[in-house]
């Protein structure tokens, strides 16, 4: 299972960071960071096979690719600002990482906007 492998990759960036922040922080940060960006790019190697999924679905689906693409984009936006946020987090920088982390919510509210108006057409047209 990958989760494992991944998970054991974080174990050994972290007792790897350990040691070193005790004789040389700024090695411990490059080297969590580094870690942390060995992890992403693992993970971006998912991605792939979770777009085809959802090019699958969308073929078995009638509804605008709008949609589609915009779930699309709202991941993107929540993923990035919590894997930025947290390396701001992890460097010591809360004040910074709550301001992407919010950042991202009222990206991913604007994103969502349009959605939200085309429901609510519909409700009205079935209501009225």
């Amino acid at each position: 299972m990958e989760i494992v492998t991944v998970a054991l990759m974080g174990l050994l960036i972290v007792l790897a960071a350990i040691p070193l922040k005790a004789v040389k922080p700024e090695y411990s940060l490059l080297l969590s960071l580094a870690g942390t960006l060995l992890i992403f790019f693992y993970c971006l190697g998912k991605v792939s096979g979770i777009l085809e999924l959802i090019e699958r679905i969308r073929d078995y689906l009638t509804m605008n690719e709008i949609y589609v693409a915009t779930l699309l984009k709202i991941i993107g936006v929540t993923y990035v600002a919590e894997f930025a946020g947290n390396i701001c987090r992890d460097a010591g920088y809360q004040a910074v990482a709550t301001q992407i982390e919010i950042f991202g919510k009222l990206t991913v509210l604007a994103i969502s906007m349009p959605i939200l108006l085309a429901l609510l057409d519909v409700l009205d047209t079935f209501l009225s």
